[in-house]
Order: structure tokens, then C-alpha cells, then sequence
């Protein structure tokens, strides 16, 4: 998330009450998670396992729990709970603002759409040209919507995403500030849920078709002219390359890269990365042909055992 100006780096360490390592007036321009950073941006950590990671990151200032050496170019912010004051910081820079009409008059909607009745468009979101989008949708604040794109009944985009921290209490939730960003020419089916980014943006990409009831989670970013069938559930923060098929069903874990052109077959579950240009199955899933090779195999074993035996 990119803030409306560049903050100076005192300025941030007032907003949530802590102290500061470099000059007073080093830039600050925006926050965000560690896997989409760019120089400009807060990033936080709160564990010495990622101290390193996030120190060599993009990110140009670090919002970390020790005073640590501060590598040349950046600065630090010294905070007791790091996670606690990035939702500080994300609350005062888009803080939820209740909708007091069905429309918001904030909103944008482009020439020629079409929207049906009992549908939530809310605060700052923008809707091309051609569109249609059909009864008791939701649009959360600050989604973006491209031209020619078709919702069916019953979607939500940007609810929150699915990002808690295991505290000694019970669950903390990271505040949810990013955007859906929807490109041109997308079709999404009845009863989906399209979460926004944390602090980033959630993107289908242009072209791309959804099934009914497909499950996309926060930050997840979908390539153009992917097919993606009824049931999917895809988890946070995954790369979906151009031109990829999931059929139903199928389970995606969080923090992957499906490649280009790759096609997975119904009720596989994916836990690593794929290939451009292949066909998957199973779970966890394998290349098609070597999983349908072991399942020939496993449906010769009672022969085989038969054979052994006499």
C-alpha cells in the first residue's frame, strides 16, 4: 500500500509512539508484506529467524523489535510488538469506514455497466466500461474492476484475508488494507469469495474465467487467460502463470508459483511448485502420467501377490 505522500521517517515513528533509527526525514512512501516490498516501503518483523530476511529486503525500513546494526541506504523503527503497530500504521492510513448507502457515492462506475439489483459497491471502487454485475454482490472498499467483466450472483470481493498470529491469548488478526484488482475481459461465477491483499492487491488477470464457488485468498495473483473450474481454493500469496487450467476441487497451499501453462487435474492438492506446460494429479500432486503409471501399478498388485503366492 503506497501512502498519498512521502512521510518523513519521524513522522511514521509518531504515528505509533516509537523510536527510530536514522535521519529524521528519511522517505517513507508505503507499507507492505515482505514478498511484494519495494524500496520506499515499512516492512515488519518480529522473530530473529526472519531478522535477516527482511533486513535484505527491498523494504527500506524496517519495523523490528531489537536494535539491530541498520544496513547502509535505511532506517529502522524500534518497536515492543511489531505486529501490533503495522496495524496501527494501516488503520491510520485506511482505516475501515462504515457505508451508509448501497452505493457509495465515492464509487466509479464506467458507461454502458450494468448493475443489478441488491448489489454492495463500497467506498472508492472503480468499475469500467461494459460490465455486468448481477444481484447481491459485494464490492469492498477500493476494489478495482476493468472493462468487460462479468460477476455472477452471489460474490464477495475483498473480504479480508486469512492472516492471524498465535499470541498466549489466542489469535491476533492482521488488518486487511490492500485491494481485488480485476483486469479486463474477466468472468467470475456465482458464490465466489476473491480476498483483497493485506496490504497488497489480489489480481485476476485479464481474460481469466472463474467457475462458481472458487475460493482466492490474499495477494494471490492470477495470470491472463487461466481457467480455473468450480470448488478451487486457492491459499495466500500464490503466483498463477498465464494460460493455467485448474479443474475442481483442487487445493492449493500458500506461497507458490504454478508455471505457464501447467494444467491440474480435479481434487489434486498442490504443495510445491509446477512446471510450465505440464499435467498434474493427486495429492500431493506429481506429473498426470507418472500418478496414473503408479496407480496402474498399485491395481497390479493383487496379480502379482496372487502369482507370489502360489
Amino acid at each position: 500500500m503506497k501512502f498519498s505522500r512521502t512521510y518523513g521517517l519521524q513522522e511514521i515513528a509518531k504515528i505509533i509512539d516509537v523510536s527510530f533509527v536514522g535521519d529524521e526525514k528519511f522517505p517513507v512512501e508505503g507499507m507492505n508484506e515482505i514478498h511484494v516490498v519495494e524500496p520506499g516501503d515499512i516492512v515488519f518483523v518480529d522473530h530473529p529467524k526472519y531478522y535477516s530476511k527482511a533486513l535484505e529486503s527491498a523494504a527500506t525500513i524496517i519495523l523490528i523489535n531489537k536494535e539491530v546494526a541498520c544496513p547502509e541506504g535505511k532506517a529502522l523503527l524500534i518497536s515492543e510488538d511489531p505486529f501490533s503497530d503495522f496495524n496501527r500504521l494501516s488503520n491510520h492510513f485506511r482505516a475501515f469506514r462504515a457505508a451508509s448507502e448501497s452505493v457509495s457515492s465515492s464509487s466509479s462506475i464506467g458507461e454502458n455497466t450494468v448493475i443489478q439489483p441488491n448489489v454492495f459497491i463500497g467506498n472508492h471502487v472503480k468499475i469500467g466500461d461494459n460490465c455486468l454485475i448481477h444481484p447481491n454482490v459485494t464490492i469492498y472498499d477500493h476494489c478495482v474492476i476493468g472493462n468487460n467483466v462479468i460477476i455472477h450472483a452471489g460474490t464477495v470481493l475483498g473480504s479480508d484475508g486469512f492472516y492471524f498470529q498465535k499470541r498466549p491469548h489466542g489469535f491476533d488478526k492482521l488488518n486487511s488494507v490492500g485491494r481485488v484488482i480485476i483486469e479486463d475481459h474477466v468472468e467470475i461465477g456465482a458464490a465466489c469469495t476473491i480476498d483483497k491483499g493485506v496490504t497488497g492487491d489480489t489480481t485476476i488477470g485479464w481474460g481469466s474465467k472463474l467457475d462458481n464457488q472458487v475460493q482466492i485468498a490474499h495477494d494471490t495473483v492470477i495470470g491472463k487467460n487461466c481457467l480455473i473450474a468450480s470448488q478451487v481454493g486457492i491459499a495466500g500469496c500464490n503466483v498463477i502463470e498465464d494460460e493455467v487450467i485448474i479443474w475442481g476441487q483442487v487445493g492449493i497451499k500458500s506461497g507458490l508459483r504454478i508455471g505457464k501453462g501447467a494444467e491440474v487435474y480435479a481434487q489434486s492438492g498442490i504443495g510445491m511448485d509446477l512446471e510450465p506446460g505440464k499435467a498434474y494429479f493427486g495429492s500431493p500432486a506429481i506429473e498426470a502420467r507418472d500418478k496414473f503409471r503408479e496407480m496402474a501399478m498399485i491395481r497390479s498388485l493383487p496379480k502379482l501377490i496372487e502369482k507370489i503366492k502360489k
